[in-house]
């Protein structure tokens, strides 16, 4: 692989590592999986049904938020979250990419070995 391409991959590969990390938890899976549905979240209606506090829920919410996937809409005292796809779309053009790279070598492979 020429250093160009391999440079080109990694720019690619950068500005998506925050977002993999940050899916890299169960707990924010599940927050964002609950915040998919398109209707703000209060920290109190994340935090029914899981075993963890509402500090907890926030510091998960906050990786979530860095990472650009959700943000916080204020409503008077109370935060309110919803979910960002678009770091998601460029994960998955990103995952894509790769997969059209893998498909290549596999395709070069293969005619290496037929030859």
């Amino acid at each position: 692989m020429s250093h160009k391409r391999r440079n080109s991959i990694a720019a690619k590969r950068r500005p998506r590592a925050p977002v993999f990390a940050a899916l890299g938890d169960e707990t924010r899976l599940s927050l964002v999986a609950k915040l998919c549905g398109g209707q703000p979240h209060s920290i109190s209606q994340l935090t029914e049904g899981s075993k963890l506090t509402r500090q907890a829920i926030t510091k998960h919410l906050r990786v979530l938020e860095t990472a650009g996937i959700v943000h916080s809409v204020h409503t008077g005292r109370e935060s309110r979250f919803e979910f960002d796809p678009e770091p998601i779309e460029g994960i998955k053009e990103y995952l894509d990419f790769v997969s059209q790279q893998w498909d290549q070598a596999l395709s070069r492979l293969k005619s290496f070995v037929e030859l």
